[in-house]
Formats: C-alpha cells, sequence, structure tokens
C-alpha cells in the first residue's frame, strides 16, 4: 500500500498538468450534467414493509387519483376575542377570501368552512382547504401572490388568519450560507497551524472541488437515483470536513518530510505513501459507516448515506491526487515563513523533521502516561454523565410544530390545537379492506364505531368508500397530540384490539397517516440499531486489525466510540428534547428527537471516530514498528500528529457547527450531533483515553497471534518499505529527480 501510494503521489507530483487537467475535465463534465438534469422525483416511500407505509400504498392502490401530489393550503381563521367566526360579518370576509382564492388559474378546488362543516365546537375557529393542480415547487408567484393578498385583506378587516401546508411553506435557506461560515472557520484553524497562507489555502481549495464534483455528480444522477438537494446535505457536510482534513494531513506530512531535507518530489511521494495510506483507510471505515445505512431499510437515509460515501471516495482520490500535483505547482509555498527565509530545512533546536522534541503534544502525552488511571477514569465518567439523557429518547418527525412562531405555518398549528384540539394536527387515517365482508358498508361502519369507542379517541369521520365499494377510509382525531405518548398508546391499542373486529367483520385494517408513520418508523430503526452496529463494528474491526495487525486497539477504538456517540446523542436528547440550552442555537420548540438521528449518529460518527484513531495511532504503531517503546511509542505519535489532529477536529466541528444556524430543524440537529461528537471523540475518546488504554496495556497492546499474523495481509500503512535502502530503486531512481 504504501509504496503504491509512494508511486502515485509522485507520479502526480510530477505529471502535475495532466492531474490538473484531469480534475478540471471530470469537474466541467459533472457541472455540465448538473445543469442539463431534471429535477429528481420522489417515489413516496419513506420506510417500505411498515405497517403505516402499507397502508398508504393500499390507499393509493384502491383510491387512484384521489390523493393528488399538488400543493395545499389549509387556511386557518380566528375570530377577533368575544367573537364568533360564525357571525355575519365574520363569515361575509372567509367567504370574500374563498371566493377570491378559487378563481386562481393553478388552483384545482376550494373549500368553505362553512361547506365541510370545519369549524370548531366554540365557533372561535375555522379553517377552508385549498388543493392545487401543481406541486408546491411549480407554484407560480402570481398563484402565491393572489393567496397572500386574500390573506392580507382577510387580516385588514380584523381576522387573525394563518395558513399552513405546503404552497407557502417557509423554505430554508439553500445551501451556501453554512457551507461558508465552514470554511471560514476552517481557513483561520488552517492558518494557525501552518502560519502559511498557502498551506491553509490548498486544504480548503482542493476541498471546495471535491464538494464541487460530489455535489453535481448528485444532481446529474438525480433523476435517475431519486437524489436530491435535502440527499447531498450530508454529502456536502461530510465531503467539506473530511476533504479539509484529508488534504492537511498529507500536506502536513510533506512539510514534515520536507524539513527532514528531502526534495519536493520525494517529499511528495513520501507524503503520499504514510500519511495517504492513513487516509485511505481511514476514508474506508467512513465509507463502511455511511453505506452501512444501506441496511436500515429507509430509501432516504440509504440514498444520503451513499451519496455522502461518493463524497468521501472523492476526497480520498482529491487527497492523493490532487494535493501532490499542487504541491509540485508550488513545492515551497506552502512551508513555513520561517523555513521559506531560512532555506534551511532543519530549524535548529528542532529534530524529526522540524517538529519539536516538547511540543504541546508530547507534553501531554507525559502527562496521560504518568496520570493514566485517574485521567481514565475521568474520562469514562464524564462521558458517561453526559450520555445519561439517553434513556429518556423520545423519538419522532418534526413537524409544524418545531418552527419558529414566526412562521405562519406555526401559527395555524397553535391555533387549530387550540381550537379543535391537541389531536387534530395529528390524525389517525384508518384505510379498511372490505374484500372479504359479505356488506362492505356494514361491516366498515362497525369498524367506525369500534374505533370511535376506543380511549383516547374523541372523533371519527364517516367513512369514504372507492368506487368498487370494497375499500373504505376515515379518520380518527386522538385527544391527544401527534408527540404525545398517550397518542403512541393508543395506535398500540387499536392494533392490538383489532383482531376481534376484524373476524367479526370480515375486513382487515391497518393506521396510517403521520403520526402513526413517525411511530412505526422509530420501532423500525429502533429494530435495526443492531445489525446496523453490527455491520459496521465488524467490518470496521477487520479492518483496524489488518492496519494496526492488533487484537486489543480495534476493540478499544470500537468501545471508545460507542461512549463518544452515546455521550453526543445524551447531548442531543437534553438540548433538543430536554430543551436546556435550546434557545442559545435557535431551538424554537423542545420535543422528541428526529427518528433518524440516533442510527444517523451513529453511523457517521463511527467514521469519524475511526478517522481519528487511524491518523493518531497510525504514527504510534509507526514509532513501535521502528523500535519505540510502547510508553515512547505514544509519545512519538503524539509529537508527530497530536496538533494536525487538534486542527482537523477544531475544522471538523467548526464544519458542523456552522449547520447549526440552519432554519431546518434537521440539519440543525443533525450539525449539533456531529459537532459534539467530533469534540467528545477527538478530544476525550482519542487524546485521553487512548493514550491512558496504550500506557496500562503497554507491549500487549500490539499483540497479534502468530497465526492471524501469517494470515493477515501485510498492507505496509506505516511505510516500511519506504525505509529500504536505496537499491530497492523506490526512492533513487533517475526518473524521480526530475521536477
Amino acid at each position: 500500500m504504501a509504496t503504491f501510494l509512494y508511486r502515485l503521489g509522485h507520479t502526480a507530483f510530477r505529471r502535475r498538468w495532466s492531474v490538473l487537467l484531469v480534475w478540471t475535465a471530470v469537474l466541467v463534465a459533472v457541472g455540465a450534467g448538473a445543469a442539463m438534469a431534471p429535477a429528481a422525483k420522489d417515489d413516496g416511500s419513506f420506510m417500505p414493509g411498515i405497517e403505516a407505509q402499507k397502508a398508504f400504498d393500499l390507499m393509493e392502490e384502491r383510491f387512484p387519483g384521489t390523493h393528488s401530489s399538488g400543493a395545499d393550503a389549509r387556511i386557518v381563521f380566528v375570530a377577533p376575542d368575544g367573537q364568533r367566526i360564525t357571525a355575519a360579518d365574520n363569515r361575509a370576509v372567509i367567504d370574500d377570501l374563498v371566493d377570491g382564492v378559487r378563481g386562481g388559474a393553478q388552483v384545482d378546488r376550494v373549500v368553505s368552512p362553512f361547506q365541510a362543516d370545519t369549524v370548531s365546537k366554540d365557533a372561535s375557529t375555522a379553517y377552508a382547504t385549498v388543493s392545487y393542480k401543481v406541486a408546491a415547487d411549480d407554484l407560480t408567484e402570481t398563484t402565491k401572490k393572489s393567496l397572500e393578498s386574500a390573506i392580507d385583506v382577510a387580516r385588514e378587516q380584523g381576522m387573525t388568519v394563518d395558513v399552513g401546508g405546503t404552497a407557502l411553506a417557509t423554505q430554508p435557506a439553500a445551501g451556501g450560507a453554512a457551507e461558508g461560515m465552514g470554511i471560514a472557520l476552517a481557513a483561520v484553524v488552517l492558518l494557525i497551524t501552518f502560519g502559511s497562507m498557502a498551506a491553509a489555502g490548498l486544504p480548503l481549495l482542493t476541498a471546495i472541488i471535491g464538494v464541487g464534483i460530489s455535489m453535481a455528480s448528485i444532481l446529474a444522477l438525480g433523476s435517475t437515483f431519486g437524489l436530491s438537494m435535502t440527499t447531498g446535505t450530508l454529502a456536502t457536510m461530510l465531503g467539506l470536513a473530511v476533504g479539509i482534513d484529508y488534504a492537511l494531513f498529507v500536506v502536513s506530512r510533506y512539510r514534515e518530510e520536507r524539513a527532514k531535507g528531502h526534495a519536493p518530489h520525494e517529499a511528495a511521494g513520501l507524503a503520499a505513501g504514510t500519511a495517504g495510506s492513513a487516509v485511505v483507510f481511514a476514508g474506508l471505515t467512513v465509507v463502511i459507516a455511511l453505506a452501512g445505512l444501506t441496511v436500515v431499510g429507509v430509501p432516504m437515509l440509504s440514498k444520503m448515506g451513499l451519496a455522502a460515501a461518493g463524497a468521501v471516495v472523492v476526497a480520498v482520490l482529491i487527497a492523493l491526487t490532487l494535493v501532490p500535483a499542487l504541491l509540485g505547482f508550488w513545492p515551497n509555498a506552502v512551508l513555513s515563513r520561517k523555513t521559506r527565509r531560512s532555506g534551511k530545512h532543519d530549524s535548529s533546536g528542532e529534530q524529526h523533521g522540524g517538529i519539536p522534541q516538547n511540543n504541546g503534544g508530547t507534553r501531554w502525552a507525559r502527562f496521560v502516561l504518568r496520570r493514566p488511571i485517574p485521567v481514565l477514569l475521568a474520562g469514562v465518567a464524564g462521558l458517561g454523565a453526559l450520555a445519561l439523557p439517553v434513556t429518556d429518547l423520545q423519538m419522532g418527525m418534526p413537524g409544524e410544530e418545531s418552527k419558529s412562531t414566526s412562521t405562519t405555518e406555526r401559527r395555524a398549528y397553535d391555533a387549530l390545537a387550540d381550537g379543535f384540539g391537541a389531536g387534530f394536527n395529528g390524525p389517525l387515517t384508518i384505510v379498511v379492506d372490505a374484500k372479504g365482508a359479505a356488506d362492505p358498508r356494514s361491516a366498515v361502519e362497525t369498524v367506525v364505531r369500534e374505533i370511535g369507542a376506543t380511549d383516547g379517541v374523541v372523533s371519527v369521520s364517516p367513512a369514504q368508500f372507492n368506487s368498487v365499494g370494497d375499500t373504505a377510509m376515515f379518520s380518527a382525531v386522538p385527544a391527544t397530540g401527534p408527540n404525545d405518548e398517550a397518542t403512541k398508546e393508543l395506535i398500540h391499542t387499536i392494533r392490538a384490539e383489532r383482531s376481534a373486529t376484524e373476524s367479526s367483520t370480515g375486513t382487515t385494517f391497518e393506521v396510517t397517516g403521520s403520526t402513526a408513520m413517525n411511530i412505526d418508523v422509530a420501532q423500525a430503526l429502533q429494530s435495526a440499531l443492531v445489525p446496523y452496529l453490527t455491520v459496521i463494528v465488524g467490518l470496521a474491526f477487520v479492518l483496524l486489525l489488518v492496519v494496526f495487525r492488533s487484537v486489543l486497539v480495534p476493540v478499544k477504538a470500537a468501545l471508545g466510540f460507542l461512549l463518544s456517540v452515546l455521550a453526543a446523542l445524551g447531548s442531543v436528547v437534553a438540548v433538543f428534547q430536554w430543551g436546556w440550552g435550546a434557545e442559545l442555537l435557535g431551538v424554537e420548540q423542545a420535543g422528541p428527537i428526529m427518528s433518524l438521528m440516533p442510527i444517523f449518529l451513529v453511523g457517521i460518527v463511527f467514521g469519524l471516530a475511526m478517522d481519528y484513531e487511524v491518523f493518531l495511532v497510525a504514527r504510534m504503531r509507526e514509532a513501535y514498528v521502528h523500535g519505540d517503546r510502547p510508553a515512547q511509542a505514544v509519545v512519538t505519535g503524539f509529537r508527530h500528529s497530536a496538533r494536525v489532529v487538534v486542527a482537523a477536529a477544531l475544522i471538523m466541528i467548526a464544519v458542523f457547527s456552522a449547520f447549526i444556524a440552519s432554519a431546518d430543524s434537521m440539519i440543525k440537529t443533525i450539525g449539533f450531533g456531529l459537532a459534539i461528537a467530533v469534540l467528545f471523540d477527538a478530544f476525550v475518546v482519542r487524546m485521553a483515553l487512548v493514550p491512558a488504554v496504550l500506557a496500562l496495556l503497554g507491549d500487549r497492546a500490539w499483540w497479534l497471534p502468530r497465526w492471524l499474523d501469517r494470515a493477515l495481509p501485510n498492507i505496509d500503512v506505516e511505510g516500511e518499505a519506504l525505509q529500504s535502502p536505496p537499491s530497492t530503486g523506490l526512492r533513487h531512481d533517475k526518473e524521480m529527480v526530475r521536477m
């Protein structure tokens, strides 16, 4: 591996124009493909196999054309204090609004609250529904302005009017601001780390190119594979973070090799052969974690995982080829200012490639080695305490209740809850298959009565039959809100008691709706978590076993990951579910954690955790293989890697933290979870617990049974072959002296 990557890095350095032209051509090609590709279409299937999805699919089959994919608007009216919505003046205002909206070219139909009987019992609140012929993205500005103008007229006459649905939904700001903020923060970290504008700018430039290629590819393939901009959010987030980090490690090793006195072409080859090996295997662990999301069975999650995995692969390829090529154009620009001014490669008072013998990394490592047990206990206890909120984890999906109160959707949601009850915003949809019933209509009426009599159901709607008359659907409104535990229990009760009703009526029925869908998804994801963990931990264990040729190091890495991910998830629960400090992050409404978040966090954090494990421990393993005793190998590893690992972690934290500013609650939660997870894993687990455990294990940390040692392939991540004498021809080939 090291030899191959050495040659690859050297070739990229020497043939820099060719490499640059290839990557430029790739960027132009995928950019053109993205510009010409049609928009992706959603197939509407969130998680096949769960009951709520099966019921929805049955509705689509038995009620063809009934459930339009067009936009909708639910206009909510609240009468002035002390008045009734049915008063003549208020009724006239509503009728004028409905008549004004009805004439729109894209409007399919408008239903007045007085026609549909959608007036609250106390007559304080009512709502009208507007259905459009086209999807929300296809609504013209004229159509939107027409609706907004009609609403403004009603408000001017003293009526409180807000609108929910998709027609005027507030869309989160498009990508760009978060990425820009993350890049700016990363630039500051890189500049402080390297003390060189060129060294700081090169990782940023290559990372931006990688993200550009990845996002353009996602857009180009969007219509074919159903990839959307939401799918690409994770690819952008991770592609930017790992792209900067991987280039950072190669550039840092290049500077180190130059400081040892190596020529530029030689330093580029050695950087690719050593740091590049770590990049390859770190990238593989991230790809394994992301690709493993496909075992969960959620199409959206699978697409996000595979798209992000593709972005990581692009970042690895760029770090191994484009970075050495750009170093070939400016071989001295990335060196420190001191080195460029003096013209000397080995600063006085510094050894081992210009790295001080007693830098911050060595001092910290020696501190931990002197006190391994207290450091280990403190780290485990601290992360364990932060993980405690996980025991109260409640999962759901963010809806309009999670939006800011400044949005009309949130105000409409609250007004409906006040006027019609907490459960009105999360009705259950019951789909009855009456094909096996002797008298379908009578059988369906029995089902409606039984569910209406269930404790916790406040009302049921009349059943609506399909054209054939063998299938019906109706709504049941719970007494409690969509995210209330009582609503979850109600759904379980209806499903648990249906066997008797089905037997007596000859029908079958299923429960769906957004609330039921959220509950089913949460349960399915909880069931998928253990198989998912088994897959990614098992594959990564084998990978780390090959990389480090040790049994205990991969075990330690996996246990450290569990600590950091549980602590991160506990922090997410404390902030987004309990509301601790939520206002500081702009969280409008604390509530259940997004159902996808736990398994999503596990997968991404596992990949990133193994990143730091490979980057940090690979230098320790390299020192141990080259003769250092175990304790000294830890110190050597920290001397060479601590500063760069800290910088890499700070860059990832900066990139992920920038997404906390997003208006989208899902992106905000993911950004916070990933940022806090990297903080815990890099600074507590890898920088504190890892050296403490290695100090306690000593030589046993690198133990490997002889039979396993013979069976495992020797991939030479440490670059031992690159230390071979000149007769190998690797480092003294005449071709390699040409630049």
